[in-house]
């Protein structure tokens, strides 16, 4: 017996055949899908303290369900006394079975989490059908222990989508139970 994600399911039998009908299209593989999802954390505070980063892949890592890696400087910045190679953060890329289990926690465990929350802003669109979403605290996620946390991060969250236009996929986000503010 294999498993397959929910939100996979509700793609094949849902939201395919719903797209299709809305947008016209005359073939399956026109209608938009999630090809991928990127976690991404900047560490500022990593200049100094190399422990930062650790942490923060550690719990990334947890996230995710995935190894996330740090990410190291391009360049010299010497206001900032950063040199080329030293790690500034975090990224993890999620694909297949594992993005649509962490698509699924994340629109119904995380996201009622989020302090005052109210919807996500349908502006953060690329205008290639990618979503952008900024979140101000990882302990939204339950794999995060509180207690644990030694400083509150943030990290940007990269919807990547195969769709044409912005219509398109917030279409294809809205279908996957995206709670967008209303207008």
């Amino acid at each position: 017996m294999s498993y397959t994600p929910r939100l996979k399911e509700k793609y094949a039998q849902e939201i395919i055949p719903a797209l299709t009908e809305k947008f016209g299209y005359k073939t399956v593989m026109r209608v938009p899908k999630l090809s991928k999802i990127v976690l991404s954390q900047g560490v500022g505070d990593a200049v100094a303290d190399k422990k930062l980063v650790d942490n923060a892949v550690a719990e990334l890592s947890r996230i995710a369900g995935q190894k996330a890696v740090a990410t190291i400087s391009k360049k010299d910045i010497s206001n900032f006394k950063l040199r080329k190679g030293m790690p500034v953060g975090t990224k993890v890329t999620l694909r297949g079975d594992k993005m649509f289990d962490f698509l699924d926690r994340f629109i119904s465990v995380a996201l009622p989490r989020t302090r005052d929350f109210r919807g996500i802003n349908p502006k953060g669109f690329d205008g290639r059908g990618n979503y952008n979403l900024g979140i101000k605290e990882h302990i939204i996620f339950p794999e995060i222990d509180i207690d644990k946390v030694s400083r509150m991060m943030g990290m940007d969250i990269t919807f990547v989508t195969t769709a044409d236009s912005d219509e398109e996929g917030k279409a294809l986000l809205d279908a996957f139970g995206f709670p967008f503010i209303k207008k």
